[in-house]
């Protein structure tokens, strides 16, 4: 028994001792391996440190600690207590610069379990094949390391890996493709590929393993396999910013317990409805599907969401009221749903949204008449109610928002004074209040947001003096936009002095009574955005003024003042990056400012500039979209280098200068032109028959020149053609009677071949094919024609209209069209040589306005077929050889307010209709056999010496309609201050006056968001 004893004591002792040794080596750190080391120290000799590597602000130089010392203490490094190999690399975010080749000594730590070496600067170095040596990886993180190229074939070769972040490079999958690598790496938990391009569609393989699914930004194309959204494990799932990605989301059924965390669908063309069994996902936080192609009503099962924080439905076409239910996400810091076509009550169950700290309703139709309920809100630090309907006073609970920073009203019907409460608000970061109706004068109280970032009041009623200085007190303040107001702003007044005023980026005082530059503009080296339009500066543009934001300004209007010229013009404009110039509507004269080859927009047009246009002055502007020199004094020959721009080149405008010699350009397939006008010139020659590459092209104005040609039959190819206007030149011969094709000419709305040379009969094979002309297939949401020059620029994305111009004939004069109306349809073949009898054809033209077929050589009946053009409201056909009776069918032209038929051999009663009460004598002067009312004449029948019946009240009023052609607007004058319903017609047509007279106007443009309006140019700006 004894000996037992002995034998248990000894070996138990021998266990606790081996325990011991067990327990001591364990509890000493692993030594590096010396091969580790080797490699480790020859990796950190391949790179620099740079500080512009990494842009975490946690970053720092993990490798400057690797030297001396054991390995596996280095930063970033963990080693196998076992073997003493490195099996963890942590170099994330370590300011490492340069680049990782094939030879790299990384590839000899074949031990490596996890890789990171995310947000650093490899110089966009290709991933090396050598990466399959690694082949014990479960982790490999390269996200934001400037890789570049294809990946390699090796990381298929990498079976073991779970982790695979490979986002934020400039990658391709190229052969790889995503189907062999989901079915290779099936052990992936989490996949990364955001930004990483894939182009194909998503293959219905996935791991069951899967609980993170990143394919952002990938031009992922086709539909998506429903599947992916019942994967057991899945947590997180991006596929956002594929705009070719669809699909839409399948039922969840209740027993799945999905444990989806997080759902983004932005920017893809998902569609269809969100289903009811969407409140089955009882673990989301995060649902973010803005800009979709969503619809139909929200589920009220979206309650049903209770953990839910962030909910972005912004963008889509969701109708209908927001659920109540939405009330029951509690958790809620973030809800967008603006842009949509919701209507109805603003829920009130918002209220029970204690966390909520980001609010946007925007661009709806909510019934908004009792807001009470915001201010409950008091966590709210971020509100957007632009553009849903908001009328009022501006809501007085907003000011029980003390933690509000950001707030946003603008588009709304907002009137009543600018609340003095704001002031005491003192969180406000940002307040944008533009396109509403606020009156009476700014109060002080702004003045007391010492946080202030930005305020926008652009394009409201706001009247009264204003101390400009007063706002150089707000040291924050980056962005100020007052323009379109009644404002008088005084500047250099104040009694403190201000020192060291804030630096703005953004300053926008079109229209606000200045009479001159603001001293303070000295100071603004870091400028973007200068607005000055619409205001009373005289005299020259100072010297200093050319320092203003002389590196970073990128747009630039000074037009509609009273500048004269420049203190010293510089050899080429010094603004750097300036992308949009204005000089319009000034008295500039002597010769043009040079633009920077950054020049986006060019408008020095309505001044007295003269000279020729230097040859290479337009040669280097290769981004050039809009070119506009017209109404000056410039001279010479047409540069040639200009046709070098027509790739972007957009709109072009020498409208009324004084060039000559031939139009010379050679215009290429990828011409770009919407717009050319070089009307009211000297040109002669031919029409370049290369504008029938310009396929794009809506309007054409080459009158009031020296051209000399035949009708241009071939511009009927181009299939976006509005408007063709060659009135006043040299063109001879026939116009062809049987056209090519049965599409020519197929969106002509306005044309005008008048003064011409022109002979033959009159084109009626055309009048059968001119289908835009005869069917209403117009879809515009705009009252006028232009072009869009929007673009993205460097540092904003300018969101641009240029409305077109034309001048024509109309009631007997030349008018000038400043907008010509969507709406106008006209045909103006007068003063030519035609001959032969008007066809009937004419009347299929059923949408035209204006005819005008007068001084030619026409003989025969007027067609009683025009009395089918029930929109005709100018009708002339005087100085011909018509004979026979006008037909009674023109009787029923209720719209005709100019009729003119005089000098013909016309013969019988003059038609006895309520129009033609209006028309006097001379509209049948020269037909000595007419009779009847209102000529002394007297007929047979005396029920036709008698007056016609007066104009009943809904007639006369589509007589003087405002929006036919704006007529009534003649009748307003130029005064201001007109309501937005009239100002959209505001001087949109007025009789040709010398261009000294054609003053400047502002007023409210609406095409579906405000923008300011300059003449025929109208610019809404957008930070990008």
């Amino acid at each position: 028994m004894g000996s037992v004893s002995a034998l248990y004591f000894s070996v138990t002792t021998s266990l606790l001792y081996l325990l011991f040794l067990f327990f001591l080596v364990s509890s000493v750190e692993a030594s590096c391996h010396p091969d580790d080391r080797s490699a480790l120290l020859q990796l950190k000799q391949s790179f620099v440190i740079n500080s512009f590597a990494s842009s975490n602000p946690e970053a720092y130089a993990k490798t400057e600690t690797w030297g001396s010392g054991d390995c596996c203490s280095w930063d970033g490094v963990k080693c196998d207590n076992g073997t003493s190999h490195v099996i963890s690399l942590d170099l994330g975010s370590s300011f490492l610069y340069g680049s990782l080749n094939s030879s790299s000594t990384l590839f000899r730590l074949v031990q490596l379990q996890s890789l990171n070496l995310s947000d650093n600067s490899l110089m966009n170095s290709e991933i090396p094949s050598e990466i399959r040596f690694l082949s014990r990886l479960k982790s490999l993180v390269l996200s934001y390391a400037n890789f570049s190229g294809q990946v390699p074939s090796g990381v298929l070769e990498l079976s073991e890996l779970e982790v695979l972040d490979l986002s934020g490079n400039p990658l391709k999958l190229g052969k790889l493709g995503l189907t062999s690598l989901l079915e290779k790496l099936t052990n992936l938990q989490a996949l990364n590929l955001a930004h990483v391009r894939i182009s194909s569609s998503i293959p219905p393989i996935f791991s069951p393993n899967l609980t993170s699914l990143i394919l952002s930004n990938c031009d992922l194309r086709g539909k998506i396999p429903p599947g992916i959204f019942e994967l057991p494990n899945l947590q997180i799932l991006k596929l956002d910013s594929n705009l070719e990605l669809g699909g839409y989301l399948p039922e969840i059924h209740d027993g799945n317990h999905s444990l989806l965390e997080l759902i983004s669908l932005a920017s893809t063309s998902f569609s269809g409805n969100l289903p009811e069994s969407i409140g089955n996902l009882k673990s989301l936080q995060q649902l973010d599907i803005r800009k979709c192609l969503f619809t139909g009503k929200l589920p009220y099962s979206l309650g049903n969401l209770t953990q839910l924080n962030y909910l972005n439905l912004a963008y889509n076409n969701f109708l209908g009221p927001v659920p109540l239910s939405i009330g029951n996400l509690n958790q809620l810091f973030y809800l967008d749903v603006s842009n949509n076509n919701f209507s109805g009550k603003i829920p009130s169950s918002l209220t029970n949204l204690t966390q909520l700290g980001f609010l946007s309703l925007k661009n709806n139709y909510f019934n908004t008449g009792n807001l009470s309920w915001l201010g409950t809100q008091t966590n709210l630090t971020y509100l957007d109610l632009s553009n849903t309907n908001l009328t009022g006073k501006i809501p007085s609970s907003l000011q029980n928002l003390t933690q509000i920073a950001y707030l946003y009203l603008k588009a709304n019907g907002l009137d009543g004074h600018f609340p003095p409460w704001i002031g005491n608000l003192r969180k406000l970061v940002e307040i944008t209040l533009s396109a509403n109706f606020l009156t009476g004068p700014v109060p002080e109280s702004i003045f007391k947001l010492q946080n202030l970032q930005v305020l926008d009041l652009q394009l409201n009623q706001l009247n009264g003096f204003l101390n400009l200085d007063s706002f150089l007190e707000l040291k924050n303040l980056t962005r100020l936009q007052l323009s379109g107001n009644n404002l008088s702003l005084l500047t250099g007044v104040s009694s403190i002095n201000i020192v060291t005023p804030p630096k703005l980026k953004l300053l926008g005082l079109a229209s606000c009574n200045l009479s001159r530059f603001p001293d303070f503009l000295r100071s603004q080296n870091e400028l973007e955005f200068l607005e000055l339009f619409g205001n009373k500066i005289h005299g020259l543009i100072p010297k200093w003024f050319w320092t203003v934001g002389k590196e970073t300004l990128h747009y630039l209007n000074l037009g509609s003042n009273f500048l004269t010229g420049f203190e010293e013009l510089p050899v080429v404009l010094p603004w750097t990056s300036l992308e949009i110039f204005s000089l319009e509507s000034n008295m500039l004269q002597g010769s043009l400012p040079h633009p920077r080859p950054s020049i986006v927009s060019y408008v020095v047009s309505n001044n007295s500039l003269s000279g020729e246009i230097p040859p290479t002055m337009l040669c280097n502007l290769s981004s050039l979209v809009a070119l506009d020199l017209s109404d000056n004094n410039l001279t010479g020959v047409l540069p040639r280098c200009l046709d070098s721009s027509s790739d972007s080149l957009i709109i072009l405008n020498l409208r009324n200068n004084h060039f000559s010699g031939d139009i010379p350009w050679s215009y290429s397939k990828s011409c770009a032109l919407w717009m050319m006008d070089l009307s009211q010139n000297q040109l002669q020659g031919t029409i370049p028959r290369s504008l029938a590459h310009c396929e794009m092209l809506e309007s054409l104005n080459l009158g009031n020149n020296l051209i000399n040609d035949s009708f241009p039959s071939w511009l009927g190819t181009l299939p976006n053609l509005k408007i063709l206007i060659l009135r006043a030149n040299e063109l001879g011969g026939a116009i062809d009677q049987k056209p090519q094709a049965k599409s020519e000419f197929s969106k002509l709305q306005v044309i005008d071949l008048s003064e011409n040379g022109l002979r033959g009969k009159l084109p009626s094979d055309y009048f059968k094919i001119w289908n835009a002309m005869q069917f209403d297939n117009t879809n515009s949401s705009s009252l006028y024609m232009n072009a869009n020059t929007s673009f993205q620029g460097t540092e904003f994305s300018f969101s641009t209209f240029y409305t077109y111009v034309a001048t024509l004939a109309n009631k007997g004069r030349d008018l000038d069209y400043d907008k010509v109306p969507d709406s106008l349809f006209a045909v103006d073949l007068s003063s030519n040589k035609f001959e032969g009898e008007i066809p009937e054809s004419i009347g299929k033209l059923k949408l035209i306005r204006v005819l005008n077929l007068s001084n030619n050589n026409l003989i025969g009946q007027i067609p009683s077929s025009l009395g089918e053009l029930t929109n005709l409201e100018s009708l002339d056909l005087s100085g011909n050889n018509l004979s026979g009776e006008i037909p009674q069918q023109l009787g029923s032209l209720n719209f005709l307010s100019h009729f003119n038929v005089s000098y013909n051999n016309l013969e019988g009663p003059i038609p006895r209709a309520q129009q033609f009460g209006t028309f006097n004598n001379d509209s049948y002067v020269g037909n000595s056999r007419l009779c009847g009312y209102p000529l002394s004449e007297k007929c047979g029948n005396t029920d036709e010496n008698l007056p016609p019946p007066p104009l009943e009240a809904e007639e006369d009023e589509g007589i003087w309609s405002g929006f036919k052609f704006g007529w009534k607007i003649v009748l307003t004058g130029y005064g201001a201050g007109l309501i937005i319903g009239i100002s959209l017609g505001y001087n949109n047509f007025r009789p040709r006056k010398p261009k000294r007279f054609r003053n400047w106007r502002a007023s409210n443009n609406w095409s579906g968001s405000f923008s300011f309006v300059w003449n025929k140019v109208s610019w809404n700006h957008t930070r990008s």
